[in-house]
């Protein structure tokens, strides 16, 4: 099976970027990144990326008159490098309907947070005045709403009495490193579809373990 084209949008230090970049070093992984671009000429990822030998652009928003040039811009600028997946790895941008849904099904996120809890922004200071016992990361097909669309994979960290927002972020991100290149394998490798609005997975081992946190003993 030929390796998916990828391309990721970007607008701050490219840290969930360059995880991805990194699994996709390995010949063996299903995806290769094609294009690095982001909306603002000055985001420090971008001189991470190139430094890769990944390719980069600067689409800069604020010289279109409107979201929806700028988007058809990014569509532009996605079909000429021949990507067959868009991920959004801190891409600080609401994206149109319309620019949604001409790449439903292969435009992704990730976001700090176990999806639908806490979408949008803070979400780790939300998430400790909520009093939860455990945080997470979601990676997720992109919808029409805010942090919205069907959920691909996650992942979970605890929340301690002593987390401040920046240890549990800490925490949240390393996670995120591992989440983002194996939610993007599975749906490269076509081992989680979109069947009727859910992400259907196949070929992925279960387990019939349960997470307790704090930890429970046997019962």
């Amino acid at each position: 099976m030929a390796r998916q084209r990828v391309a990721i949008l970007i607008s701050g230090r490219g840290s969930d970027m360059m995880a991805l970049v990194a699994a996709a070093a390995d010949p063996a992984y299903p995806a290769d990144i094609v294009l690095v671009l982001s909306n603002r000429p000055d985001a420090p990822g971008l001189d991470k990326a190139a430094a890769t030998g990944v390719p980069v652009e600067v689409l800069d928003h604020r010289t279109f008159p409107g979201r929806e040039a700028f988007d058809d811009a990014l569509d532009a600028r996605l079909h000429a490098v021949g990507a067959d997946l868009v991920c959004l790895a801190g891409f600080m941008r609401v994206l149109t309907p319309s620019f949604v849904a001409r790449w439903h099904g292969r435009l992704i996120n990730i976001h700090p947070s176990l999806l639908p809890a806490f979408p949008g922004l803070d979400t780790h200071q939300r998430a400790l005045a909520a009093g939860v016992k455990l945080h997470g990361a979601t990676v997720h097909f992109v919808g029409p709403g805010l942090d919205d669309g069907p959920i691909i994979a996650q992942a979970a960290v605890p929340v301690t009495s002593a987390d401040t927002a920046e240890s549990l972020a800490a925490r949240v991100l390393k996670a995120e490193h591992r989440l983002y290149p194996l939610a993007l394998a599975l749906v490269a490798r076509g081992e989680a579809k979109l069947v009727e609005g859910k992400v259907v997975t196949q070929g992925i081992a279960t387990s019939a373990g349960v997470l307790f946190w704090p930890p429970a003993p046997d019962i």
